[in-house]
């Protein structure tokens, strides 16, 4: 029951609110047209394909009982839309803790109390003894730590539209560098609303920084976001070229020759400056071969003087 103390996961009336009103009263309101437009569309359709079969009364009413069972079951779905999208939010953690209940009741069920402590320590033991197992599960739970902090930034700061309906956040994955999350946006909103954010929700996220972009080039409300916490590139990495030093080999000797570490010209010699090279010149075209010239006249008696030439 309500009341009027403010408790720690209230807002002021005693009730945890999952969902908001406005958004209840908007799906509401869509599921209701939804089921009417149904409801007289699957009618129609289906009175019209029944009546070749049978009585036009009789048809009439299987097509009114078919849009009735359709539209129904459109608007319920449309109404529950904002309990599903709460129930997809939250699926991770609920199916972790169902399979672990599960796997108790089963366990214990069929075996003794030994066996049971035995499982624990096997399910507790091996991600504290193995560092691969141990980093998955680490990397898998700040996947979901991320999907939820997300989503508490488009609740809080980041804007809205009039029914006040968050995005959906679809899937996150571990990165060398911490996680990507897919989100796909509601009318509202846009990539350039993210992008001047993004510090914002770098900070929701306690990492250091955050990245979005598209994540699709013909659909403008598939976005996909990087949340980094650390940088690989700045890392140290063990070189193997040192394990083939001998142990005994002697040290280079470096050169101990003072070098200039300012542009103060008179510290340089003169005989350490070096002349520009000189410039090469273009190398001119060839010269086109001159014309030849043309055969000489032949001779008044008839005889053609280039046979003598």
């Amino acid at each position: 029951m309500p009341n009027s103390n403010r408790g720690m996961f209230s807002r002021g009336s005693g009730t945890i609110t999952v969902i908001e009103e406005p958004v209840m009263r908007s799906y509401r309101r869509k599921a209701k047209i939804v089921f009417y437009l149904t409801w007289v569309i699957v009618g129609v359709l289906a009175a019209t394909v029944a009546a070749s079969k049978w009585h036009p009364v009789i048809a009439l009413l299987v097509g009114l009982a078919a849009g009735l069972i359709t539209g129904a079951i459109a608007g319920a779905i449309v109404a529950a839309w904002p309990i599903l999208r709460a129930i997809w939010w939250w699926i991770p953690e609920t199916a972790l803790t169902g399979g672990l209940i599960y796997g108790w009741i089963e366990l214990a069920q069929h075996t003794t109390l030994l066996y049971r402590l035995a499982a624990v320590v096997l399910i507790v033991g091996i991600p504290v003894a193995i560092k691969p197992v141990r980093t998955g599960l680490h990397q898998v739970t700040w996947c979901m730590i991320t999907r939820h902090r997300i989503r508490t930034c488009f609740s809080e700061f980041i804007i809205t539209n009039r029914t006040g309906s968050l995005p959906l956040i679809l899937w996150a994955r571990p990165t060398p560098v911490g996680e990507r999350v897919w989100i796909w946006l509601r009318p509202g909103l846009s990539l350039d609303d993210l992008l001047d954010r993004l510090d914002k929700i770098a900070v929701a996220c306690w990492a250091s920084n955050a990245i979005a972009e598209a994540a699709s080039r013909s659909n403008a409300a598939f976005i996909r976001m990087d949340i980094k916490r650390r940088e690989v590139l700045t890392g140290t990495i063990t070189s193997p070229l040192l394990d083939l030093i001998r142990s005994g080999a002697p040290a280079t000797e470096r050169d101990t020759k003072t070098i200039p570490t300012a542009l103060d010209l008179p510290q340089v010699p003169a005989s350490d400056v070096l002349t520009p090279p000189t410039p090469l010149k273009r190398t001119d075209h060839p010269k086109m071969p001159a014309p030849a010239s043309p055969p000489a006249p032949a001779a008044g008696n008839g005889s053609d003087l280039s046979d003598w030439i």
